[in-house]
């Protein structure tokens, strides 16, 4: 009997530059596209050679976290304590992601 996969990855792990892992042990790939409001990232699962891991210490600075978790409310949480709203899923191995920014929060604002 074939083990059926969650529909959203509950843990993505940072495996090399531009390469992700979820806990079934399947590749991501991020591409990062900068908009007027902040960031989004389209990440697609796609089966590749996944090469030797990498440290953190070894990667080049990216504004990506290390490990995203998934939370309710379609968004996950990155390592870094950021949250990214899933924006739409356009099929079972297209993601597109987010970043949420609390412009109150971070400058002290209220509403």
């Amino acid at each position: 009997v074939a083990r059926r996969t969650a529909l959203h990855p509950d843990h993505l792990w940072i495996w090399r530059k531009a390469v992700y892992v979820d806990e079934n042990q399947r590749t991501w790939l991020p591409i990062s596209i900068k908009t007027e409001d902040g960031l989004r990232v389209l990440l697609r699962q796609e089966d590749i050679p996944r090469g030797e891991a990498m440290r953190p210490s070894q990667l080049p600075p990216s504004p990506l976290p290390l490990m995203w978790q998934l939370y309710p409310g379609r968004r996950y949480r990155g390592s870094d304590s950021s949250f990214w709203h899933i924006v739409y899923h356009i099929q079972a191995s297209v993601y597109v992601l987010e970043l949420i920014v609390w412009l109150g929060l971070i400058f002290g604002e209220t509403g």
